[in-house]
């Protein structure tokens, strides 16, 4: 019985991670699969690019919240043990990246942990999303964003937590798993085909892009 409460704790964790938001609201807002455009992938970077501004960040917003929720609710649970909670931030995680409802072929999982270690990690979460805001802003390349962020995120536990060495592990296993899935693009990155992040219109995005690279020395 004593592990009855985390065990659930963990499931619930790994099935509301796998609810796929991105998949959703493109099948509810326009009829399509987003996973047959643009990347492939359920991802709010992917909603983003192939279906709108308001789709990606509708997908964002949801994906942010239920690992915000996978980990409150272990918290719960489990009367406030980190040791579960950090086991519940993996679970959210693996359950966005593999989701049970879409045979296990889902995201890179940035979202989920985002909204994972918001609550475990706020500040330290805090520090590596202004790095990943610099790195997109001058980049564009909002995987680069995402490597070094969560890739640092651990250290920023770290520094301003000194934690248990359970968040400390659930920290760099989620960091080393993210970039992990983001291999095919950081191969891209090294070929210069990349896809940019662009707010704007495509072609506006093609316009301002030359206009910056002619500008540069």
């Amino acid at each position: 019985m004593v592990f009855l409460m985390p065990v659930l704790a963990l499931v619930a964790a790994y099935l509301i991670g796998g609810i796929p938001f991105g998949y959703l609201v493109v099948k509810w807002t326009t009829g399509a699969d987003v996973r047959a455009s643009g990347s492939g992938n359920i991802g709010a970077t992917n909603v983003l690019r192939t279906t709108g501004r308001a789709a990606g960040i509708v997908t964002l917003l949801l994906d942010i919240a239920k690992g915000f929720v996978a980990v409150w609710f272990a918290d719960k649970l489990t009367a406030g043990n980190i040791h579960w909670m950090s086991a519940a931030a993996l679970a959210v995680i693996a359950g966005h990246a593999f989701p049970i409802f879409l045979k296990f072929q889902g995201g890179k999982a940035v979202a989920s942990f985002i909204g994972a270690y918001l609550y475990l990690a706020f500040i330290p979460l805090v520090a590596v999303l202004i790095l990943f805001a610099g790195i997109v802003a001058y980049t564009r390349y909002v995987s680069l964003g995402s490597v070094l962020a969560v890739g640092t995120f651990p250290l920023a536990v770290w520094m301003f937590m000194q934690p248990p060495l359970s968040l400390v592990a659930a920290a760099t296993l989620s960091g080393a798993f993210i970039i992990y899935r983001h291999r095919a693009n950081l191969a891209r990155i090294r070929a210069g085909t990349e896809h940019e992040l662009s707010l704007g219109s495509r072609k506006a995005r093609t316009t301002t892009g030359a206009g910056w690279r002619t500008r540069r020395p």
